[in-house]
């Protein structure tokens, strides 16, 4: 019985930002329909890693949802589209714009008769404009929208961020206008279309370089780790690997300093502010390192925690997860598949009043929920008619 219980979502996207955000609204307690094409469903089912032959990327976007199938193509199956749009309040999207106001399920038709219906599209560029037609993925809107820029080191060659941002934040833009509209009609407002481009969304993220852009009229460039208005803070190479470290104010690198003892640079004009800091951080790393090179990782972050100075090491994501912090939010949990082989999946790492939210349905099976949606849908829209 979560906060969006009682709201049924209608889905029709595929592989990740309209499946994210489709799961964000079912872990907290939507009723989440997917709807799949027959031949094959969501392009992800066929993503590695596949244990016993369902994927295990597609089951970490798709936990607490139905899937049915339908061609939507087919006049019965888009009429029957069109029947679980009635029962519902929200419907998502990610087709490529133009395609479901050619099945005629876009929100001008279905909200003809459906005021109050919360529709969300998500798209590459956006409902309309000069680029609305265009197709895009993570790594195209990463390099579209300065992301790729800004990431890797100086003077190589462009790398796009690690973990798919353009698609999962877009999606989280489209979870909280979700959330807000339904807000809107629960107070006795009209429902809304709402369009969440992932163009829009990946430069929005980027608030801190667009407006260092807007302030400066310079581009910003890549910097490896390193920050472009703070330093130390990055990645050290130390006498055994890397760590990180952030002493992002003038009290934390003073902590810092004294931690490795070298009081000698708080007072060294060169790095007497956190401005002339970053101006001068190339010197300050190559200070920095040097007295890192006698030490293990291990040493100094011992040093820098005790300081209270914000520090890490480099963890891969096994590392991170094995992490006490992690088993003590109860962060991963155990779900089956529907080959019946039991895995495990990073929940919702959210917590309201102390309580998180479970997975009460397992990742489903292509079209598992047909019978019982169709019937309950049927009996629904036989009620309000």
């Amino acid at each position: 019985m979560g906060p969006l219980s009682g709201i049924r979502v209608i889905e029709f996207c595929s592989v990740a930002a309209g499946p994210f955000c489709a799961m964000l609204l079912a872990d907290m307690g939507a009723d989440v329909i997917k709807v799949e094409n027959p031949e094959g469903g969501d392009t992800m089912r066929a993503w590695p890693p596949i244990s016993a032959g369902y994927s295990e990327n597609f089951a970490s976007l798709n936990r607490n949802k139905r899937s049915v199938t339908l061609d939507l193509k087919d006049p019965a199956g888009n009429n029957q589209a069109r029947d679980l749009i009635r029962s519902a309040d929200v419907v998502l999207e990610n087709n490529r714009p133009g395609v479901m106001q050619r099945l005629s399920l876009d929100y001008a038709t279905v909200s003809m008769d459906q005021p109050k219906l919360v529709y969300c599209s998500i798209s590459a560029f956006g409902q309309e404009g000069p680029r609305s037609r265009e197709a895009g993925f993570d790594l195209t809107l990463q390099a579209m929208s300065g992301v790729m820029s800004v990431t890797g080191e100086p003077g190589a060659p462009p790398v796009k961020c690690g973990v798919p941002i353009s698609d999962f934040g877009t999606g989280l833009y489209a979870a909280y206008a979700i959330a807000a509209a339904l807000l809107q009609v629960g107070a006795g407002g009209r429902g809304t279309h709402i369009d969440a481009s992932m163009f829009g969304a990946s430069l929005a993220m980027g608030a801190l370089q667009t407006s260092q852009y807007f302030g400066s009229g310079k581009a910003p460039e890549r910097l490896g780790s390193a920050h472009p208005r703070n330093a130390p803070y990055q990645a050290f190479r130390a006498q055994d690997g890397y760590f990180a470290m952030a002493a992002g104010n003038n009290t934390l690198y003073r902590a810092a300093c004294n931690a490795i003892e070298r009081p000698d640079l708080i007072d060294d004009p060169r790095f007497a502010s956190t401005a002339l800091r970053a101006d001068h951080q190339t010197e300050l790393l190559k200070i920095l390192e040097r007295d890192f090179a006698a030490h293990s990782c291990a040493d100094l972050l011992e040093r820098f925690r005790n300081a209270g100075v914000p520090c890490s090491p480099i963890n891969s994501y096994a590392e991170a997860l094995a992490d006490p912090q992690v088993a003590h939010m109860g962060w991963v949990q155990p779900v089956k598949l529907p080959s019946g082989v039991e895995t495990r999946t990073f929940v919702s790492p959210l917590k309201f009043s102390g309580e998180g939210f479970p997975i009460y349905r397992d990742p489903p099976a292509l079209g598992e929920h047909n019978d019982e949606v169709f019937g309950a849908a049927a009996v629904v829209i036989a009620k309000s008619a």
